[in-house]
């Protein structure tokens, strides 16, 4: 049994280091990837499928409103006379300038995929040495939005080199002159949450998810970043400790969500959504939307959990660490609410007693206080809350509570959030 009460120190919530200052991403991006549910088998009808089912679906209107054409959407074989990628004539016989303008139509924006290398990872042509060039060719088909991967780095794989390739993208992107999202998917190579804030909106900072809640795998080990198949938990234990390197402009990215596939519980992907929302990564859905059900939309559309995310709340700092049970928080920005986020990672509900005095570890006027809580998920409100917070979280499951300090508590000694100061406690 390990109950965290480690060191306390004051961080900021607007990095040391500038974000990259392009004027997107202010808040985490949102939207949807092709790879996870259709990887290389890709064309322009799932695309457009996909773009119209988030338009008259409703997700467009929560935020989702990048579509992204994963790898394998270019001619393996190389570039034509000039140089220039081409569109798969299969896949695209229209063309990606077609196909933007008809996401473009719907109100929605769309990606592409490259990597920082002399190959995808998929083995199609890529993008090392040949940034500006190709940063041209998506400028003028009206693309919006780069993920760009880690594949074969010409040997350049070092922190330098990470650096090198990275940057040269980010220049190349700057000079066409188009707002283009620049995400970057080194798998947290190099400590890339350390110098990738100037250089891209959003670094990859663990290796790639799988459709698994919290089953150890061997090629996603516990300790260092990289790995695949990793389950939302390892990922969610390795941003623990560098949550707080996100700002406007830049954020840590947890990866793809796997909300809608079926190895995972309803209650662990509200969970996994809750954690992604509130660590603020990138939301960017990966299932078949086309296919998906009314729960799986549901988790994805909740009000109350995107405004996590896109809202006046500090990055989620987790503070409590016990047995099967974590906590994490989240305090606004602009009010002295603040966010109490309970999973139960055991693999039977559990009742839960946690007192304030253990969750407001840094602030006696908040232990004392009085608040009105409402739970996110299920919309119970529950006044005149003092001393503890009581729940029952289900298996894999997560209780989120918004606490309101009630209009007799002073709250003018409250620790607050300015904007700039945020409170965080590592776990070791």
């Amino acid at each position: 049994m390990r109950h965290a009460v480690i060191s306390f120190s004051a961080l900021t919530l607007i990095s040391s280091v500038a974000s990259l200052n392009n004027g997107l991403a202010v808040t985490p991006q949102m939207g949807w990837n092709t790879w996870n549910t259709f990887g290389c088998n890709i064309n322009q009808t799932t695309i457009l499928s996909a773009a119209r089912t988030i338009k008259e679906s409703g997700l467009s209107k929560s935020g989702y409103e990048y579509v992204i054409i994963d790898d394998c959407w270019s001619v393996k074989s190389g570039r034509d006379k000039s140089g220039n990628l081409v569109a798969d004539p299969a896949r695209f016989p229209n063309g990606i300038k077609w196909l933007a303008d008809q996401v473009h139509g719907l109100g929605l924006k769309i990606g592409i995929y490259s990597s920082a290398g002399t190959a995808t990872c998929a083995g199609y042509p890529a993008s090392l040495g040949r940034e500006q060039q190709d940063a041209n060719l998506w400028a003028s088909w009206g693309i919006d939005y780069l993920k760009y991967d880690n594949c074969n780095d010409g040997g350049q794989g070092d922190q330098q080199g990470n650096i090198n390739r990275y940057t040269a993208m980010r220049n190349a992107l700057a000079k066409t002159g188009r707002p283009i999202l620049y995400s970057m998917c080194n798998w947290g190579v190099a400590d890339v949450w350390n110098w990738a804030a100037p250089i891209g909106n959003s670094w990859r900072m663990s290796g790639d998810i799988g459709p698994n809640f919290n089953t150890p795998f061997d090629g996603c080990p516990t300790t260092g970043a990289t790995g695949y198949g990793c389950s939302v938990i390892n990922i969610l234990n390795k941003a623990a400790g560098i949550a707080s390197k996100g700002s406007p402009g830049g954020w840590n990215d947890l990866d793809m969500m796997v909300v809608g596939f079926s190895n995972l519980t309803p209650d662990e992907q509200r969970t996994h959504f809750t954690l992604w929302a509130a660590i603020k990564s990138p939301l960017i859905m990966g299932h078949d939307v086309t296919k998906q059900t009314a729960t799986t939309l549901g988790i994805l559309t909740n009000k109350n959990i995107i405004d996590l995310s896109q809202g006046a709340w500090s990055i989620a700092t987790r503070t409590y660490l016990k047995d099967n049970i974590q906590v994490w928080q989240q305090r606004n920005t602009k009010s002295t609410d603040g966010i109490v986020i309970i999973i139960n990672l055991g693999a039977s509900d559990q009742p839960v007693a946690i007192s304030f005095a253990e969750i407001f570890f840094d602030d006696k006027e908040r232990q004392s206080a009085t608040y009105t809580v409402t739970e996110l998920w299920t919309n119970v409100v529950t006044k005149s809350v003092s001393g503890q917070i009581v729940a029952t979280v289900k298996t894999h499951g997560v209780w989120v509570g918004r606490l309101s300090p009630s209009a007799a508590t002073k709250r003018s000694n409250f620790r607050k959030i300015d904007g700039k100061a945020d409170y965080h406690r590592r776990l070791g």
